[in-house]
């Protein structure tokens, strides 16, 4: 963060005349960061609520300090009173976004999102300093976080805007600012709370909300409903697709390997190029493919966007390839939906190895859908090549039950030491493991026992 004068950041947040000239250097939450020229945003929380240390925030030398309410030995000329912790953050994130002039991709979509931010981030660092989304931070809290950590020096930038609501994606790209969106399908996510896709559509298409006159909007082309919807005439659509040629950027002539997928880019505008990404499964293409459009569309060199999709890193637990003993362990723990899912097990149906074991869990936040879903997902996985499938999680059950149904060899576990038994009494050299589930089903403390115990019970230990 660069230095900002108060009256500037925290504009809109307090009278004009309590607001000085003095420069502020950071914005936090998290009171053991306070500091001089600092300004403490107070969260009530779960388990700690920030308005019982925002006394000490001032003694240690914050120059505001923002409440819920009236606190208690917070010097009135230094305390700041918004009823909303979420949408202070919002304005002082906007107003900060105002002095800074970075270069900006804001993405969203049912599917996809993160992946497409790391191809977009690869491909603008190729062009000069850039910044992203770090973790999951692409919510009310975490948007303004990143648009803080940009300074003079920051010229590019990519921005992951996710929601559970109508009406979130639009504060988001409002208070970005982005100079092209990505939109990567309409998936079932958040029908708990939207209703319908048509809903979740909606809501996506409020990225169009912050985009400037003539600004690329970025499409998937392979999708029915943004292909079917109609977009306001201040954006400029642009479409991807996998295989179509119908498509403004297209793949053709795909390549998979264990490691890494290779793919001719085929251009309208610019050409043909070979890329390699190191990455596999062919849903990862249309990520890269949504991240050129976007890089080349804002003016960057088509060549040099196209090579830099090479230097991609995939984050957290998503689709991370992990040997063990001569065991292959794809850990794709971090998200789940029936659109992951079925890429996911497309991708493995085609992976390189003996026997193929998959160890699937719950996909939440899929409202009336949810026992359909995860029935659709076992017969699925009944025709995707699979040596044994281990369920894990209430709703996975219903997986179990009808992928055993169809012929699947199949086991349900009850608990993470099953499923790691289930694994560790059945998986040899050469096999290979997918490993996927909505994030807070927490597949990875399977992971840690099996990861622990199978080289001891390969050694005959």
């Amino acid at each position: 963060m660069q230095a900002i004068s108060a009256k500037l950041l925290l504009a809109g947040l307090a009278p004009e005349q309590q607001l000085s000239e003095k420069n502020i250097v950071s914005v936090t939450t998290d009171s053991r960061s306070v500091g001089e020229g600092c300004v403490f945003v107070a969260f009530p929380g779960e388990h700690f609520d920030g308005h019982s240390f925002a006394a000490q925030a001032a003694q240690k030398g914050a120059a505001y300090v923002i409440v819920n309410h009236p606190v208690a030995d917070v010097p009135p000329e230094k305390m700041i009173v918004c009823p909303d912790s979420y949408k202070a953050m919002m304005t002082i994130g906007e107003n900060y976004r105002a002095q800074v002039s970075p270069l900006l991709i804001g993405v969203t979509g049912s599917v996809g999102k993160t992946t497409t931010k790391e191809f977009c981030y690869a491909a603008l660092s190729a062009f000069g300093n850039t910044i992203k989304t770090e973790g999951n931070q692409n919510n009310e809290l975490g948007l303004p976080n990143t648009l803080l950590r940009m300074d003079a020096s920051t010229e590019y930038g990519v921005v992951e805007m996710g929601m559970s609501h109508a009406g979130e994606i639009s504060r988001l790209v409002r208070c970005a600012q982005p100079a092209a969106g990505i939109i990567t399908c309409i998936g079932v996510s958040h029908l708990e709370t939207l209703g319908t896709r048509e809903n979740i559509l909606k809501a996506k298409m409020e990225i169009c909300d912050g985009l400037p006159e003539g600004a690329p909007l970025i499409l998937n082309y392979d999708d029915e409903y943004l292909r079917g919807a109609k977009y306001p005439a201040h954006v400029r659509p642009v479409w991807f697709s996998l295989e179509d040629e119908q498509a403004d950027v297209y793949a053709s002539d795909i390549q998979e390997n264990t490691e890494n997928t290779l793919f001719v880019l085929e251009d309208a505008e610019h050409g043909t190029f070979a890329v390699t990404l190191p990455t596999i499964g062919r849903h990862n293409i249309r990520n890269a493919l949504a991240a050129y459009c976007a890089v080349t569309r804002l003016g960057l060199d088509a060549a040099k966007a196209a090579a830099a999709l090479s230097h991609f890193e995939q984050t957290g637990m998503r689709q991370r390839i992990h040997a063990l003993a001569g065991v292959t362990v794809i850990e794709d723990c971090y998200n789940a939906n029936p659109d992951s899912m079925r890429a996911a097990l497309a991708m493995f149906a085609e992976y390189p190895c003996k026997r193929r074991f998959a160890l699937l869990g719950d996909m939440l936040e899929l409202g009336t859908i949810s026992e359909q879903a995860h029935t659709e997902l076992g017969a699925l996985a009944a025709k995707s090549g699979l040596y044994c499938l281990i369920a894990y999680g209430p709703a996975a059950e219903r997986t179990a039950i009808t992928a055993a149904a169809k012929g699947q060899k199949t086991l349900y576990a009850h608990n993470y030491r099953e499923a790691a038994d289930a694994l560790l009494s059945r998986v040899l050299p050469g096999d290979a493991i997918l490993v996927k589930a909505s994030r807070s089903i927490a597949l990875e403390n399977v992971l840690k026992l099996f990861y622990a115990e199978y080289p001891n019970k390969i050694n005959g230990k």
